[in-house]
């Protein structure tokens, strides 16, 4: 994982060089634009990762394992689909997220229905949804995403299976 993101890391300065080189003005404004949108995202994604890795410290992985491991069965998936429906979290808190549980036992097939809940399902944002749409094709939305949530986590433990 380190030498990956050393590879990254080398890749994106040599590509800056070439653009650089190529065409000094935009590849300064690029990377002026690039700075002022990660400190603006910066406070967001450091009060999130705090928090995460508070819930983290205080919720033990014997916890994490009966909720979301592989002997709770179905009830690991209506969990996740039920906390990323919940959840309003930002992609690049998302994923981190997702590969801190991983390493800690949680399997793909749960993460895939958080993380597809997580980004189909906004139950906190049915009153918005629905002032646009209608109450009812709000509520049959986001039913059917829970319900597709479920479903791609069900594959996705079918395929994991069959690798």
């Amino acid at each position: 994982m380190f030498l990956k993101m050393i590879g990254i890391i080398i890749l994106t300065i040599i590509l800056t060089i070439i653009s650089f080189i190529f065409n000094r003005k935009k590849t300064l404004k690029g990377i002026r634009k690039g700075i002022m949108m990660f400190v603006k995202i910066l406070p967001t994604l450091l009060s999130v990762i705090i928090i995460v890795s508070i819930v983290l410290y205080f919720v033990s992985d014997k916890i994490l394992m009966q909720y979301f491991g592989n002997k709770a069965g179905l009830m690991a998936y209506v969990s996740a689909a039920l906390i990323g429906a919940i959840s309003i979290i930002p992609g690049f808190i998302a994923y981190p997220l997702s590969g801190i549980l991983i390493s800690k036992g949680i399997s793909y097939a749960v993460i895939a229905v958080f993380i597809t809940a997580l980004k189909m399902v906004g139950i906190l944002t049915i009153p918005l949804e629905a002032k646009y749409f209608g109450l009812k094709t709000a509520i049959i939305r986001n039913l059917l995403a829970f319900v597709g949530a479920l479903i791609v986590g069900s594959l996705m433990a079918f395929i994991y299976e069959m690798i």
